[in-house]
């Protein structure tokens, strides 16, 4: 997935210098989707034409084969302007990047996927969880299966929670065979075929501009270059689990990012709030600045904690478990800074007119991100023990 190294790619093309105020037009915009629920596409069309969504494709793709450390910093910017899409942008390059560099697609089929990206800014995503089974990091097979008739090749079944589902043009759909042995692994979907449509599910708390709908599957004739399922000999490559430390610590951060964004806008609030009674801004009682010194313990400890996975990492250390118990304590320190803002001022936490509310909301959605807290507690603990 791209080099390690920390600084930016060399190309001085590398669009960061414009990240800023796109995080700025993305937080204006953020009030509006979150309560509407649809997808932000005018987000989406701007990092696009920004050239941020090609970021993670190999530089012969006409990507940069972006490192963790800079999609990193991209992912917990945008997540201050715009969490849901800061999270579908996250997938993008998590996804695409795994994808240029699996073994279990031809040059053609990459080829297509790369041109479709630098062409349409077409975007993707793994398309995993079900209804029966829930999430697969918990393991068992899924119920969507490939069957082949004929010379054809047919899937079926559905997924839930498919975040930027209205958006996006590809799914690498995690299926079986129907066979007596089942082959198990992904299916390349483009999203456009024939069977293929989408059910609007979403009705969450937070991250509410995701669009994690349900994407079902009705006899989709697939073609068969884009059954990665069927590579042979089984490959580590068709499981995701070879992304699962970057993913975990992606996550964390765009987290982060959405407790930063409520840290940001507290500060503000109480130099601004001036009560009557005090005739002073709120920022001066001793109360409220033990708060703010908690908040940002809280926060510089994420920072540390994820600078030390990236640099884990990089030095190509294999730290799943690790990976997984950074990403649950950044989101519980996440929940917990912004919770504190929150129960701290009180009803203008909780209103829909100021933004802590909706970080509020949207920082809760970490717990259900793989691997969850009890997961993430369990595989640390037999790593530990052997067992």
């Amino acid at each position: 997935m791209g080099d390690s190294s920390f600084s930016k790619p060399a190309n001085s093309s590398f669009p960061g210098h414009g990240l800023e105020n796109l995080v700025k037009l993305f937080a204006e915009r953020a009030p509006r989707y979150d309560r509407s629920g649809n997808i932000s596409t005018e987000n989406l069309h701007d990092l696009y034409d920004a050239g941020f969504l090609v970021l993670a494709l190999p530089k012969s793709a006409g990507g940069q084969e972006i490192s963790l450390r800079t999609m990193i910093q991209i992912i917990s910017q945008v997540a201050q302007g715009d969490p849901s899409t800061a999270l579908i942008l996250a997938m993008q390059y998590l996804q695409s990047g795994s994808f240029a560099h699996s073994s279990l697609w031809s040059d053609a089929v990459k080829q297509e996927f790369f041109e479709s990206v630098r062409q349409e800014g077409a975007l993707i995503n793994a398309l995993r969880v079900e209804p029966e089974l829930g999430t697969p990091s918990r393991g068992g097979l899924p119920a969507t299966t490939v069957t082949q008739q004929g010379n054809t090749w047919r899937l079926n079944g559905r997924k839930i929670f498919s975040t930027g589902s209205t958006a996006l043009q590809w799914g690498l759909v995690w299926a079986r065979t129907d066979e007596t042995d089942p082959r198990v692994g992904s299916v390349l979907v483009p999203l456009d075929l024939r069977g293929v449509r989408i059910e609007k599910s979403w009705h969450q708390l937070g991250m509410r501009a995701t669009g994690s709908h349900t994407i079902i599957f009705e006899n989709v004739e697939i073609p068969e270059r884009y059954l990665g399922l069927l590579a042979t000999p089984a490959d580590s490559e068709n499981n995701p689990i070879a992304i699962a430390s970057w993913h975990a610590i992606v996550v964390a951060a765009l987290y982060d990012g959405i407790a930063q964004a409520a840290r940001d806008w507290l500060v503000t609030f109480l130099h601004q709030r001036v009560p009557t009674n005090l005739g002073a801004p709120l920022a001066t009682l001793p109360r409220f600045q033990i708060l703010v010194g908690e908040i940002d313990a809280l926060l510089f400890s994420n920072a540390a904690l994820i600078e030390q996975t990236v640099r884990l990492l990089e030095e190509g250390t294999e730290i799943d478990t690790k990976a997984g118990l950074a990403k649950q304590v950044i989101t519980e320190n996440a929940i917990t800074a912004v919770g504190k803002a929150v129960a701290a001022i009180g009803n203008p936490g909780l209103s829909q007119d100021n933004p802590l509310e909706r970080h509020y909301r949207n920082v809760l959605c970490g717990r259900v991100h793989t691997p969850q807290g009890d997961s993430a507690f369990l595989a640390a603990g037999q790593k530990t023990l052997q067992v």
